[in-house]
This record gives C-alpha cells, sequence and structure tokens, in this order.
C-alpha cells in the first residue's frame, strides 16, 4: 500500500486528539462526583428530615452552588486547566440526556408592519395582517408573501405605497407593489436579525453552560437549545419578552374626566347587557362587580387623593372585564386617550375571610391623541439596566438613562410632580411611583414585588434591547434529568452489547481476520466520539443510535474485503496476492455503498431539526471515518503483520460451511417476487387509507411523559383525560412496568401561552392515579412532569413538508448517482423500484400495526430518520450486487443476463448476509436496551434491513433482466477489472 507513513501519521494522530480530547470529559466526570458526595453528605448530615425528592432536589441544589464556587479551580493539574475551561471541552450531552429544553421561535413581523405603516390602526392593514397570521400559523409560509397576497386581494388595484410611504422612510408614494415589498423584506430581514442578535445576548447573560442558539432566516425561525436548565418558564419568559419600555402619566379617579367615563360605560352596559334603562336607580354596576375599585385616601394636606391603581381584578374575572372593555359602547364612554393595563400579578390575602387567589391591578395610563403608542419616554432612552434593591430592601431594577432619555424623563417628570408615572413593560404595569421632585440625573427604578431571578432577568431583557420582531414560542421540548439519566443507561447498555456482540461475531465468522475488523471497528468509535468532541458537537440519545448503528455498519467495509479475499483464496492464490486483489477489487462496491449511505445522511442533516441531526451528523462523520480505518488502517495493519511472513487466517469452520458453493437460481423465481412487490405496493397504498398515528411534533399539539408512583391502568387514565381535555387523547405506556405513560393530547393546540392550563387540566385528569390531596402546584414541583413537549401546527406543518421532501430528494438524488456510476438507465430504475418497495413495507407495517404492537409506531422525525437510512443500507445493498453484476458481464463472455445476475448474486450472497446480520443484531439491541426515544426508530431500520436485503436480491437484480432485453448489461469500469483498457492503433 502506498502512503503508509501518511496513514501512520494520520492514525497516530487522530488516536491522540481523540484521547486528549475524551480526558477533559474523564477529569470532570470525577470531579462532579466529587462534589455530589460532598453534597450529599452535607445535605444527609445538615437536613435529616429530608426524604425522596425533596432530598434529591436539596442534594442538586448543594451541588450546583459548589461547582458555581469553584470554576476557577485548577483541576485538571498536567496542564493546569480550571473546572470551567474543562467543562467548555469536554464532550456535551443533549438535552434528552441531562435534562434541559429546547425552543423553536418563530420570529412575528405583524408589529413590525404595523410599525413601517402610515397609520397602524388602518383596517385594510390591520385586516391582511390578520389574514396573513392565520395562514402563516398553519402553513409557516413566508409572511411578508402572504400579507403581499392578502392585502392585494382584498383590495383589488390598491397601491401599498399609500400605506407605507412615511416621512424619511425609504418607501416612496411612486414605488410600485413589487418595490414596496421589497423594501419591507430588508427591513424585515435586519429586525429578524436584531432579534437572534438580542436573544443571543440574553442567553449569554443568563450564565448558562454550552446554549446552542441558531438563526434560520429564510423560515424565521430561532432554534434555541439549553441543556441542564432547571426553570424552563423562566427561560420562555425571557426569550418571548419584546422589551417594549414604556413610561406614560396616569389618569386617577381624581380626574372627572375618568370618573365620568367609567360611569357613563356602566350605564351603558346595564342597557346592553341587562336591558335596564340607564335612568334606572339600581345602584349594582357591572365594572363595580369586576373592578375592586379603591376608595380614596388622604393627601399630606388633608385632600382626598387617589392612587394611581384603578382597582383590582381576579383573574378568574378577566376574561368577562376584557370582553365588556372590547365593547364600543366602553370604549366611546372612556376618555379617548385613556388605555386600561393591567399590572404584575399579586396573591390576595383574604376576601371576606375566603381567598380567591391571585389578582391583577389594573391602571389607566394617559395616551397622546396624535401618537397613541408613542411614549414620553421609552426603553431607547435607557443606557443600561441593573438588578438592585429598593429602599425598603426589595428586588427592583435601577436603570440609567441616556442624554437624551435624561432630558425626557426630566420634562416628564417636572409636568407631574406629586402624580404617579406609570413604568410599564410590554403592557404590563410593574409600577408606578408618585414624582416627588424633578428628575435630572437619569436614574430610575423599577420595583414591583420581584423576586431576584425576575429583577435579573428584567435587567437583562432591558439591557439587551427591545425586539421590534418578537418571537413566539411554536415548539418546545423540556426534559427532566431523571428521564436523561435513564437514556444515558440505555443507550449505554445498548452500545455495550452491540459492540461486544460483533466484536466476537467477526472472530467467529473471520477467524484471526476478524480482528483486523475489530481494531479497525475499535478505532471508527474512538475517533468518531474524539472528533465529535472536538468539533463541540453535542451527544443526543439519537447520536447514540447513530454510533451504535454504525458499530453495525463499521464492519461493512471488512466484511466487503474480507469476502472478496476469501474468494480469490478459494481460486488458489497466495496470501499476498489474495489480499492485494481483495482489496483492490473491493474498492469500487466499498466506496459505491458509503457515499450512498452518507447522500441519504447528509439530506437527513439538511432537513431535519431538533434529534435527528445528531444521528445524522454522527452518521456521516461515522461513515467518513469507517473509509479510513476499514480501508487504510487494516490494510496498514493486515501489510504489518504479512512483512513478517505471517498471515490471518479468514476462514473458520462456520465461514467454510456458509453459503460454500451457492447456487441459487434467484432470476428463475422473479415473477413469484413480482406478484409479491405488487402485494407490497396495495398494502402500501392501502396504508395511505388506513391511516398513521403521527407524533406530536407532525400532529401539532402537547405532549407529557409522567411517571407515576405505582403501576396505572392506561385505558383508564386514557378515559379520564378523555373527559377531562374534553378530546381523543393518546396514551403511551414507557417501558415495562407501566409506571410512565406518554400522553398526547390536542386541547388548545395552536393556543400560545396555554401551557398552564393544558397541564391543569391533566392534572384534573389524572388524580385518580396521583396521590390522595396532592395539589396542583405539588405535581409540577415534584416532578411527575418527566418530560413535555409543544407544537404549534405551524412548525408541524413545516416538519411535515420537510419529510417529504428529504424523501423524494434522497430517492431523485440516488437515482442521478446510479445513474453516473453504472452509465445504465436500468441500474438506477430497478435502484429506485427496490428503494420504494423497502418504503412501503415500512409504512404498510406502521400503518397496519399501530393498534397491535404493545410499543409505539409513529410517524415522526425518527420514523424519517429511519426511512432515509433504510434508503441509504438498501443501497449498500443493491450497489454491491450490481456492481458484481457490472464485473461479470466483461469477464463472462457469452453468458445470458440471468445466469450472470444468479452468480452475482450468490457470489455476493455470503457479504450480504453478514452485513445484514451484523445491523439486525445491533438494531436488535437498540430495539430492546436503547430507550423509547429510540425505539420507533430501531423498529422501522429492522423491517428495513429485512426488507433491504429481499429487495437487493428479489426486486433490482431481475429488473436488469426484462428491462431492455436486448441491451447488454454493460462492461466492468477500470476498478474492477485487472485488464489494462485496449487501445486501438490508429
Amino acid at each position: 500500500m502506498k502512503l503508509k507513513g501518511l496513514v501512520w501519521f494520520f492514525a497516530i494522530i487522530l488516536v491522540i486528539i481523540s484521547l486528549w480530547e475524551l480526558s477533559y470529559t474523564w477529569v470532570i466526570h470525577n470531579f462532579e462526583s466529587e462534589q455530589e458526595t460532598k453534597a450529599t453528605k452535607y445535605v444527609k448530615n445538615n437536613f435529616p428530615q429530608l426524604k425522596g425528592l425533596d432530598q434529591t432536589a436539596a442534594i442538586e441544589l448543594r451541588k450546583d452552588k459548589l461547582l458555581d464556587s469553584l470554576k476557577e479551580k485548577e483541576i485538571y493539574p498536567v496542564i493546569g486547566t480550571t473546572y470551567k475551561k474543562c467543562k467548555d471541552n469536554e464532550l456535551h450531552l443533549g438535552l434528552d440526556l441531562q435534562g434541559g429544553m429546547s425552543v423553536t421561535l418563530d420570529v412575528s413581523l405583524e408589529g413590525l408592519l404595523k410599525s413601517l405603516s402610515v397609520n397602524p390602526k388602518d383596517p385594510q392593514l390591520l385586516k391582511a395582517i390578520q389574514t396573513a397570521s392565520d395562514q402563516h400559523a398553519i402553513t409557516n409560509a413566508d409572511f411578508i408573501g402572504l400579507f403581499q397576497t392578502a392585502y392585494t386581494t382584498q383590495n383589488p388595484g390598491a397601491n401599498l405605497a399609500g400605506t407605507f410611504a412615511r416621512p424619511n422612510s425609504d418607501i416612496k408614494t411612486t414605488d410600485d407593489n413589487a418595490t414596496v415589498i421589497n423594501k419591507i423584506r430588508i427591513v424585515a430581514s435586519t429586525a429578524i436579525k436584531q432579534t437572534y442578535r438580542i436573544l443571543k445576548d440574553r442567553i449569554d447573560r443568563f450564565g448558562l453552560t454550552q446554549p446552542n442558539i441558531n438563526l434560520d432566516e429564510s423560515k424565521n425561525i430561532i432554534s434555541v437549545e439549553l441543556a441542564g436548565v432547571k426553570d424552563p418558564e423562566r427561560i420562555k419568559g425571557l426569550l418571548q419578552a419584546s422589551a417594549n419600555l414604556q413610561f406614560w402619566e396616569v389618569f386617577t379617579m381624581s380626574d372627572n374626566e375618568l370618573a365620568n367615563g367609567i360611569n357613563n360605560a356602566d350605564k351603558a352596559l346595564k342597557v346592553v347587557v341587562n336591558g335596564v334603562d340607564s335612568t334606572n336607580k339600581d345602584s349594582t354596576t357591572i365594572l363595580g362587580r369586576l373592578i375592586g375599585f379603591y376608595p380614596p385616601g388622604k393627601a399630606e394636606d388633608g385632600s382626598t387623593a387617589y392612587g394611581a391603581m384603578l382597582g383590582r381584578v381576579y383573574l378568574n374575572d378577566t376574561s368577562e372585564l376584557n370582553k365588556y372593555l372590547n365593547m364600543d359602547v366602553v370604549k366611546n364612554s372612556l376618555p379617548p386617550n385613556c388605555k386600561l393595563l393591567y399590572g404584575k400579578s399579586e396573591k390576595d390575602d383574604a376576601t371576606k375571610g375566603k381567598k380567591r387567589g391571585d389578582y391583577l391591578p389594573l391602571y389607566a395610563i394617559k395616551t397622546s391623541l396624535n401618537s397613541p403608542d408613542k411614549a414620553p419616554v421609552n426603553g431607547s432612552d435607557v443606557e443600561s439596566a441593573r438588578q438592585d434593591y429598593d429602599p425598603n430592601g426589595g428586588p427592583a431594577v435601577s436603570m440609567q438613562m441616556n442624554s437624551t432619555g435624561t432630558k425626557r424623563w426630566a420634562t416628564l417628570s417636572k409636568k407631574n410632580l406629586k402624580k404617579p408615572i406609570a413604568i410599564v413593560l410590554d403592557d404590563i404595569v410593574y409600577s408606578a411611583p408618585t414624582i416627588q421632585g424633578e428628575m435630572n440625573t437619569g436614574d430610575c427604578q423599577i420595583s414591583g414585588h420581584f423576586s431576584i431571578e425576575e429583577a435579573q432577568d428584567l435587567a437583562n431583557v432591558l439591557t439587551s434591547g427591545k425586539l421590534d420582531a418578537p418571537a413566539k414560542i411554536v415548539a418546545d421540548q423540556v426534559v427532566g434529568p431523571t428521564l436523561g439519566a435513564e437514556a444515558v443507561k440505555g443507550g449505554l447498555m445498548a452500545f455495550g452489547i452491540a459492540f461486544a456482540i460483533i466484536f466476537i461475531l467477526m472472530l467467529v465468522y473471520y477467524n484471526t481476520g476478524g480482528w483486523v475488523a475489530n481494531i479497525a471497528l475499535i478505532l471508527n468509535l474512538l475517533f468518531t466520539i474524539g472528533v465529535l468532541t472536538a468539533w463541540g458537537f453535542t451527544l443526543t440519545a439519537a447520536g447514540i443510535a447513530g454510533l451504535v448503528l454504525t458499530i453495525g455498519m463499521a464492519v461493512d467495509t471488512n466484511v466487503i474485503i474480507f469476502e472478496r479475499i476469501k474468494e480469490e483464496l478459494t481460486k488458489g492464490k497466495s496470501y499476498p496476492q489474495a489480499v492485494n486483489d481483495g482489496y483492490k477489487r473491493s474498492l469500487a462496491p466499498v466506496l459505491d455503498a458509503h457515499v450512498t449511505t452518507f447522500l441519504t445522511a447528509a439530506i437527513l442533516f439538511f432537513f431535519g431539526l431538533g434529534p435527528v441531526l445528531g444521528f445524522a451528523t454522527t452518521q456521516m462523520l461515522g461513515i467518513v471515518l469507517s473509509l479510513f480505518c476499514g480501508i487504510l488502517v487494516s490494510r496498514l495493519i493486515t501489510d504489518t503483520w504479512t512483512k513478517k511472513n505471517r498471515h490471518f487466517n479468514y476462514f473458520t469452520g462456520i465461514s467454510k460451511r456458509v453459503f460454500k458453493h451457492a447456487a441459487y437460481k434467484f432470476i428463475e423465481y422473479r415473477k413469484v417476487a413480482y406478484g409479491i412487490s405488487v402485494l407490497v405496493l396495495l398494502l402500501g397504498v392501502g396504508a395511505f387509507f388506513n391511516g398513521f398515528r403521527l407524533g406530536v411534533e407532525f400532529e401539532g399539539g402537547r405532549s407529557y411523559t409522567v411517571k407515576f408512583n405505582q403501576a396505572v391502568s392506561p385505558d383508564k387514565v386514557r378515559d379520564d383525560l378523555n373527559a377531562s381535555f374534553k378530546d381523543n387523547t393518546v396514551i403511551k405506556t414507557v417501558g415495562y412496568d407501566q409506571k410512565s405513560l406518554d400522553i398526547t393530547t390536542s386541547y388548545l393546540k395552536g393556543v400560545n401561552n396555554a401551557d398552564s392550563a393544558v397541564k391543569t387540566k391533566l392534572f384534573e385528569g389524572l388524580k385518580k392515579v396521583l396521590p390522595a390531596g396532592l395539589t396542583y402546584d405539588d405535581f409540577i414541583k415534584q416532578k411527575y412532569i418527566q418530560q413535555y413537549t409543544t407544537v404549534q401546527p405551524s412548525i408541524s406543518e413545516e416538519l411535515k413538508a420537510g419529510a417529504v421532501k428529504a424523501t423524494i430528494f434522497a430517492l431523485l438524488m440516488i437515482f442521478v448517482y446510479i445513474f453516473i456510476r453504472f452509465r445504465d438507465w436500468r441500474y438506477s430504475v430497478g435502484t429506485i423500484i427496490a428503494l420504494l418497495h423497502d418504503v412501503l413495507v415500512t409504512l404498510a407495517v406502521f400503518s397496519f400495526f399501530k393498534n397491535i404492537v404493545p410499543f409505539p409506531l409513529e410517524i415522526d422525525q425518527h420514523f424519517i430518520a429511519a426511512v432515509l437510512t433504510v434508503i441509504g443500507f438498501s443501497m449498500n445493498d443493491t450497489v454491491i450486487v450490481f456492481d458484481r453484476v457490472r464485473e461479470y458481464s466483461g469477464t463472462m463472455k457469452g453468458a445470458d443476463k440471468g445466469t450472470v445476475i444468479n452468480k452475482a448474486i450468490n457470489d455476493t450472497l455470503s457479504r450480504t448476509i453478514m452485513t445484514s446480520l451484523t445491523v439486525f443484531l445491533t438494531l436488535l439491541v437498540l430495539f430492546i436496551f436503547g430507550g423509547e426515544v429510540t425505539r420507533g426508530f430501531a423498529f422501522a431500520m429492522l423491517i428495513g434491513v429485512i426488507t433491504g436485503t429481499y429487495s437487493s436480491i428479489f426486486v433490482a437484480a431481475p429488473i436488469l433482466v426484462d428491462f431492455a432485453k436486448s441491451k447488454p448489461l454493460g462492461t466492468a469500469d477500470l476498478l474492477n477489472h485487472d485488464k489494462k483498457p485496449v487501445v486501438k492503433k490508429p
């Protein structure tokens, strides 16, 4: 083998890099284990009363504090590296392995369009925006394009320039609609990038380890992965806050205009709601029933004075009150520059001795008639913000204005001496302090019953800036640390068992030659994990599945080579010659097999989201390193050994007998195979009519993994939840002890900020199987919910479209590759028909067996990953047969097509069965031990391995006989031919 020195160099370098990168993980593991031991001892000694989940939570909290205090401690003395640096360089575990959350945000452009318009309240503009928003929520299509279509359809002949051409704007009154839309897109692109930058800044300020945030500008989508997060709701609030800070003047009940307006509104409401004449002396008021108006107090001079708050509204009453406040009779009664806003929720001590829960303070802010959305002072006037404490010692946020803001703040404070000013963030009043004197320094403070964490978040949001294009969560997943630990345990068990099985199988079937395959396998896995760590990739449960599958597919290279060496030895060649010819003649099929598998993995990476990206990344890297280890390193080991006049033995008693002198008449039975394929086609088509069970990411909705203290009956739980949710709840058993259920519901699907309402209904439906007396708060705090996922319809539609595109694109790419590689359209047709056969079989099984097997068969991203991997694997088998057919077509002159193809299939049968067996065994281990996350994927792959092997032999190859019967099969290329090409003399 040429370039042996270069191969040695790269192999040694990869070993050093991989071991070096993984050493950080080993050091971190040992150090954190020590701190966990210290934390456990501390909690048990100081808080012996804590038991169960409370004790676990206390230990985790103590451990986090210890680690936080030791960030700069040197823990890797060999190179003097601190804990923080080691943590940054360790193998990153995904949220599904250590717990955490992932969020997909859709950048909203509705507000941006309004702010760009001449009149934000223009009915035609608002109608078009609403239509575009409704369609975008379902299809997630381009929002600006949807708006343009809606506006021009609803207003034929209208010119958009009239709506958006403002003074000092890039949009001119002479611009046509296409020009206006292009200019809006430029502004929108800038706003989307700004939103991404601001959100990234907020996440960085939050202080998380290894945050991952990515922008897909073409889809207006921002993806965030935060492993190890312990307060998901806090993160959601941080990401969705637009940070629109405003300072407003305030109406109080001492303003006659407001007092009279409320009185008139009440009279008008009584007529509309109760049909009571406004002159009726009945003192009961509708607004007074819902708003607990505050009575007046005494000013310093003894006069009557009202506070900034009008009153308070209980949360249970806000829906009814909002309905009334949106009525025209109320709007027309109140002052035209009055806007009612709620404050932060507060706890009610008691009302007539009975607690009613949380309430919201109600304020009436005073806007400008000419610019109702423009506050006298706003967030752009703030230079910096920090968490502080108010005069009473409570957490607060202190702000410093810039020069412009200082002037505006001084003017506003001077105008409102002894009057309250409302400090409003995202239309929520946080505080309304009374101005005691003119504020000339630009200092300001917000207080309002904050926790320290809330004050810190608010300061971060204000410092990072306002979002002109706020982001809305369209999909999120939260995984508890317990479930993550179980995923790690199951994944590692599957990995270890699969490795042991393949390791032993190679020795049993290939004798001492199996050591070459096993060394290459060990190096392949070491390099894969080492490179993933060095590049900063995150290992997920799907990534572990990719590693397990890599074990099966990595030995495929050596299987192809060893089978060819065995053939050459059987022909009577010497060991050196057989090895040389075996490696040389195997090069083309090995390359073909790896390229086709890599193509499907790359397509999966391009179209995939979330967990399947980890699988695709691991598989692509494993394929590349498999070529390096399986071809170059294996040859290097073999040559080094044979130089000392020693040879590996590739035969055992078993491998000598299996498929010896195989001469099966496969082509003669092709019509039977065609009949089976027609049946498969009918079943595959029937599957679409029978229907599939869609996963929550394709269906939309919410899914919860709930763990109970005892085994529960899924059927009884389903009935209770159906009654609670008023829909058809899908229940799946997680594990084998029936103590964990995966619950999927479409209740409030597509409704933003409805998580709390859905969890409340979930709790109500599960009360019968939860401990007696358990409250909703305890249900949430005690981590009964191990994991939950939310997917809005817009993102589910996008994922389904992406899945279809990925499958079609994979088939198209493979058709083109096979055509280029074999220069014969029959090879491409045979390949595509065989692949469609495999896909249809998998679809049929998932459709007709979805309610039969005791584990979930869902169409989700893992299923799509399985289908594309099946396509790649089936291609692997098919290409090996086709390569041999092409080779024999050049050496078996005069033989008919059936004879050539039969011999090609028989001579590659041992390789086909061995490869299928190794992959099948690893998938079976993954299916049994890998956990719920990858069980559906493993099952689909198990089907694919069986059908892929069948279709390569009985579908793809026979098509070469029956298509274009008069055309020869073609000749072998130079990679497969010993003879030099014949050059005719002129």
